[in-house]
């Protein structure tokens, strides 16, 4: 894990990412790229002069948003970069080849009712780099027990659980595997790749409804430090076919979030 991107909407969201970031990298070597976007308008006339007046004011977002935060020697970038949330961060994410993005769930003037806004939604629904959802004013802890979540034990997708294990072995952390048994299960969802049951600690599986139903049930129990789920056509984040918000009543965590990303159509 060598790079990892930092989008900065808020400025209390962005010190609280950025020093969750700066710990991850301080670990495994990674550099850290801290960035808020802007949109453009036309060079012609007045514009112009807008145009570098929120230059200047995400330049300033971001300055204080490293006043705030002890890098610790982590070598850090801060740049505002032209262009909407999405479309930004999938050039920059590619142009700087990140291992990883670190952000927020909700903007701070979202509902409560709400997990996952717009933004961050549309981030998960869009994006295949692997995403670390960090809750509000969640402060950084070692990362002993990662649970991941599931209901198909196939996995297709080349390389999909290098950042998983990649976190594994950094903080030499324990994976339980939780798998999920639907009523809409197939028989050859059974099954479990041998790549996963070889990284595991401990293997449990449950029956309920939902992905998350299954979550709410071994959660406690289990009490994981890092929830990991996959993002797929058929499993934890179908919703995201029909809207890009998830409210707290189909699903939240107080935890940290990875979402790793499969094939959804």
């Amino acid at each position: 894990m060598k790079s990892i991107l930092v989008p900065v909407s808020s400025t209390e969201n962005g010190i609280n990412n950025l020093k969750y970031a700066i710990h991850f990298a301080s670990m495994s070597g990674a550099k850290v790229y801290l960035i808020n976007l802007y949109k453009e308008f036309s060079k012609v006339g007045q514009l112009a002069k807008v145009n570098q007046l929120m230059i200047e004011e995400n330049e300033e977002q971001l300055k204080e948003v490293l006043s705030k935060v002890d890098t610790k020697g982590v070598d850090v970038m801060a740049r505002p970069i032209k262009g909407n949330p999405f479309e930004g961060i999938a050039r920059v994410s590619k142009q700087l080849n990140i291992d990883l993005i670190i952000l927020s769930p909700q903007s701070l003037d979202i509902k409560e009712e709400r997990y996952l806004g717009n933004t961050t939604g549309k981030i998960v629904k869009q994006t295949e780099i692997p995403l670390l959802i960090i809750p509000r004013d969640y402060l950084f802890k070692k990362i002993q027990t990662i649970l991941l979540a599931f209901k198909d034990g196939n996995f297709d997708k080349e390389k999909i659980f290098t950042p998983l294990k990649n976190i594994t072995q950094l903080f030499s952390a324990d994976l339980n595997l939780l798998q999920v048994f639907t009523p809409d299960n197939q028989e050859s969802e059974n099954e479990i790749d041998s790549e996963l049951l070889e990284m595991k600690n401990k293997l449990t599986h449950t029956e309920n409804a939902t992905i998350f139903q299954g979550i709410l049930e071994h959660f406690q129990s289990q009490n994981p430090d890092l929830l990991c789920v996959i993002r797929r056509k058929r499993g934890f984040f179908q919703k995201f076919k029909e809207k890009n918000v998830i409210y707290k009543h189909e699903f939240h965590t107080s935890k940290p979030l990875l979402v790793l990303s499969g094939k959804m159509e």
